[in-house]
């Protein structure tokens, strides 16, 4: 579904020219409208995964949604998936089943103290911050991308991290819920992440904002998940450098799958496709 909506999403972004109102061409677009349903029913199931395991489990899946992206972003920009596209797809997935296998992630504490979330929250806050600041004061489209991208990933991996806990809130009733910061914060980055994603797909390519928000939001996760939720990778000495390596060839896996995939989307708004 995160696959669907990527491909709407980045199509109906992508055909808003740099200067005109973001949003208001936006919620006129029916494609637009067609990547949010996408979002909402993946959301839900990473919810309900959420509930039944940890940050550092969940999150390094979704990310498998550039490979289901694969056919349809190829569909629709009338390219065919090249074998190396295959291959990166294939390199990807392994990797992931390593980290998953290897790693073995425990589950954490999601209820932790308002205090353990300051330092890691204050840091990933600030990047976002800076991120915003130096992508509206330069003149560099790729750059700017880049970094809205970025920006726009490390607020949805912040709302990932507190989605569990707070879908125990509600099992606690109305009023914890009301009564807490995790919801508004969750909101917060929720809707602020949305626009920058949106933003960065309209000021520069595709190419450079997809990648970063791509590998972005599962390492602000996992940051949370480490420094906040006390989660822990069950690997020894030899294991944990599988484990190391296996993030490292998901982060070049989904750089370039991403790229390929948005080089399609740009190469289809660029030329009219008939039919």
């Amino acid at each position: 579904m995160f696959a669907v909506s990527a491909v709407a999403q980045q199509r109906a972004a992508a055909d808003v020219p740099e200067g005109d109102a973001l949003l208001a061409r936006l919620i006129r677009n029916p494609r637009w409208w067609a990547g949010i349903v996408g979002d909402a029913g993946g959301f839900g199931f990473q919810v309900a995964a959420l509930a039944m395991g940890s940050v550092l489990v969940v999150q390094p899946i979704l990310v498998t949604s550039l490979v289901f992206a694969l056919p349809l972003a190829a569909h629709y920009s009338g390219r065919r998936v090249t074998p190396m596209m295959w291959a990166q797809a294939a390199a990807l997935s392994a990797a992931l089943a390593v980290f998953l296998v290897v790693g073995d992630p425990t589950e954490g504490n999601t209820d932790a103290p308002w205090h353990r979330w300051i330092g890691p929250l204050g840091l990933l806050g600030g990047l976002i911050v800076v991120g915003i600041v130096i992508a509206t004061t330069i003149r560099i489209p790729a750059l700017q991308a880049l970094l809205l991208g970025t920006a726009a990933g490390l607020l949805f991996g912040i709302s990932a991290a507190l989605t569990e806990h707070v879908t125990q809130l509600f099992g606690d009733g109305l009023n914890a819920v009301l009564t807490s910061w995790q919801p508004y914060t969750l909101v917060a980055a929720g809707i602020a992440g949305l626009y920058l994603q949106q933003r960065g797909y309209q000021v520069g390519p595709l190419s450079a904002s997809l990648p970063a928000f791509t590998v972005a939001e599962p390492l602000g996760a996992a940051f949370i998940g480490l420094t906040v939720l006390n989660e822990r990778l069950r690997s020894g000495p030899v294991g944990t450098a599988f484990v190391l390596a296996s993030v490292i060839v998901m982060c070049v896996g989904a750089v370039l799958l991403s790229r390929a995939q948005a080089a399609g989307t740009e190469t289809t708004d660029a030329a009219p496709v008939t039919g």
